[in-house]
């Protein structure tokens, strides 16, 4: 038993003793099977209000970080439900912070009485009764009773200790209801989570066999990505394709990733030009992406019979060529990424690039690849070209697979998402 109901059992007479307990043992079963804790706080205010004889009475909880007091709950004559207050002035905010019950004989006299709630509500405050609801780590508000409705219109000392008590026991009950609803919403976001992970990895094509010559892989840092690719074959025997990175990380990334990804399907499928296909999803995107995000993308057009890529790289890591001589080239981007501003060129079209594969392989990766850990730091552009020169005589499903598991193999976590695409003709000849 508390000490708050300790005091009130020995200062009470014998008479009064089972009604008090009989009005804890109610207030504490309720608040054990609550499912709605206002309710619930409702029905125990009405009975300590009653128990107490008092006009009126109201539950405020700190909200705003602490900034203000609001009326989770109000009894009696005057329904007051809603009213805000700033925390640090009146009865209330007093009691919660000295952290004690406060009594205020008359209001007239009290200088620390606000008379807001009174202009607001048309309610006279006479006399005060104040609770702070606490535990020991955090303080969440204060029960408040108004006008006591005896002959002299005071409360007293016994009052005090019974508020006190019945207090602590809706505080217990607040921080659990509270620490519920957190582990619900929690359970409830991780799901949410999961979704969003299986709807971005239903956008990613499936994984075709070779001889296909587009190959790719992405593994999110986090349960969802802001990295995306996609590729798919046009009428004529040539293949879009796409790679892309949503600046930040969390869901409005895996947002902006969604509706970037889609309408590149969308677009892709009637606009075969790289530079106009960017500059059209960049117009979308920069009337719906939130401020301050933006999207890194290379978009291009390849031509297996003539073994030849249309590109156009909107802000992106430059894409690695290794030729069938094993020498690198890179290929900048020529427009920043997409997102930043509707109209960029005069012609409205994205730069583009001719890049001829000949034997060789073209990466495309985001820099996930480049800036991820290792075990002796950032793997780096050059590291990158050394983990490919090894690897140059695997099929390309393994090349892909070794570089993923680079990172995965080291202590640390993924840094950031990881996706890296190769390109390469069908029937190549290795080096």
């Amino acid at each position: 038993m508390s000490d708050d109901a300790s005091q009130v059992l020995q200062t009470n007479p014998a008479g009064e003793i089972g009604g008090y307990l009989d009005l804890l043992a109610e207030i504490s079963q309720d608040f054990a099977r609550s499912k709605d804790i206002n309710k619930t706080l409702e029905r125990s205010l009405q009975r300590i209000m009653s128990y107490l004889d008092a006009e009126a009475a109201s539950v405020f909880l700190l909200e705003s970080n602490d900034h203000e007091l609001v009326c989770h709950v109000s009894v009696g004559s005057h329904n007051i439900t809603g009213v805000r207050l700033k925390f640090g002035e009146g009865i209330v905010s007093q009691s919660i912070v000295e952290d004690r019950c406060v009594i205020v004989m008359d209001t007239l006299n009290n200088p620390e009485f606000s008379s807001l709630v009174d202009q607001q509500s048309g309610f006279k405050t006479k006399s005060i009764l104040c609770a702070p609801l606490s535990t020991k780590k955090e303080r969440l508000g204060a029960i408040e009773l108004i006008n006591k409705q005896s002959k002299d219109g005071q409360f007293d000392e016994r009052d005090r200790q019974t508020l006190q008590a019945l207090a602590s026991s809706a505080a217990m009950a607040i921080n659990n209801a509270r620490m519920t609803q957190a582990l619900l919403d929690q359970e409830r976001f991780q799901r949410e989570l999961e979704l969003a992970a299986e709807l971005q990895e239903s956008l990613l094509p499936e994984r075709r066999p070779s001889p296909f010559p587009i190959h790719a892989i992405n593994r999110p840092a986090r349960m969802v990505s802001g990295d995306f690719f996609d590729y798919f074959e046009l009428p004529d025997g040539r293949i879009i394709f796409d790679v892309g990175d949503v600046s930040g990380k969390g869901i409005n990334a895996a947002l902006l990733m969604a509706k970037t990804a889609s309408l590149f399907r969308c677009l892709g499928k009637t606009v075969h030009e790289p530079g106009r296909l960017l500059s059209t999803i960049n117009q979308e995107i920069c009337e719906t992406a939130t401020r301050g995000m933006f999207v890194t993308m290379v978009a291009g057009v390849f031509d297996p019979r003539r073994r030849k890529l249309i590109l156009s790289n909107a802000g992106h890591e430059p894409p690695l060529l290794r030729t069938s001589s094993g020498e690198y080239l890179t290929f900048p981007a020529q427009a920043p990424p997409v997102g930043i501003a509707p109209d960029m060129f005069v012609d409205g079209l994205f730069p583009e690039i001719e890049i001829s594969l000949g034997d060789g392989t073209l990466h495309i990766f985001t820099d996930g690849v480049t800036e991820g850990l290792v075990d002796n730091g950032q793997l780096g552009l050059e590291g990158l070209k050394c983990v490919l020169d090894g690897i140059a005589e695997r099929p390309i499903h393994d090349r892909l697979d070794h570089i993923v598991n680079i990172f995965q193999q080291s202590e640390a976590p993924l840094h950031d998402d990881l996706t890296i695409m190769m390109i390469e003709n069908q029937n190549k000849e290795r080096c």
